[in-house]
């Protein structure tokens, strides 16, 4: 079974594909955290997407297809895939379905994690990731057990450079005029359920979960 995930930045997202991951025992695919280990490794794809990633623009689509589907061609032997953040645009949308589509493994599920604009400007002033691991935390909704360590590997928790309010507001910007339009794109192809963020986490992934298991029926 392979699922997309969809939502603005702070809807939960990374949260959510760590919960599902481990209930469907999928392997999470986070285009976010692939971005950010090409550029400390230093590869070239790395150099090419630093620039982009820097100041929180969206990466262009070829780049960010090289990058997804290198990381997919070394998931041999998966049950499946759990994506978050990548597609982003209709054209990397289309590349996956075609990618996915050889390989006989098309997306089974497409969930939107609803959440206002107002909500994840606060949640994602809140927001820290563990050095280690990338794990997600947020002092609000979903505070380590102790301050500033990570609970699954006793790392530090930072705050990301683009996690600053004025590149907090350009992404949100990116996300509501540009990613939001793969709704209908989804939603044409039967596989787009539409799920309140706002909620607990725990409340959330049960309607996920729902939704999911409708729509993979």
């Amino acid at each position: 079974m392979n699922i997309l995930l969809i939502g603005a930045q702070g809807s939960g997202k990374g949260t959510q594909a760590e919960l599902l991951a481990e209930r469907y025992k999928l392997k999470p695919l986070a285009s976010g955290e692939l971005l950010r280990t090409a550029i400390a490794e230093g590869t070239a794809t790395g150099e090419q997407v630093r620039p982009y990633v820097e100041r929180g623009d969206l990466v262009p689509d070829a780049l960010m297809i090289e990058l997804i589907l290198d990381a997919m061609r070394r998931l041999q032997g998966e049950q499946g895939i759990i994506l978050d953040g990548f597609p982003r645009t209709i054209p990397q949308a289309q590349a996956l379905d075609a990618r996915l589509n050889e390989l006989g493994q098309p997306l089974n599920a497409v969930i939107y994690l609803d959440v206002p604009r107002d909500l994840l400007l606060d949640r994602l002033a809140g927001r820290y990731i563990c050095r280690a691991h990338g794990h997600v935390w947020n002092i609000k909704t979903r505070p380590p057990k102790t301050q500033g360590v990570c609970d699954y590997d006793g790392s530090e928790l930072y705050q990301r450079s683009d996690d600053q309010p004025e590149k907090i507001a350009h992404r949100l910007d990116i996300f509501f005029s540009e990613t939001i339009r793969l709704l209908d794109y989804y939603e044409r192809q039967g596989k787009l359920a539409r799920v309140n963020g706002v909620s607990g986490i725990e409340q959330v992934n049960q309607a996920i979960t729902q939704a999911i298991e409708k729509l993979a029926a």
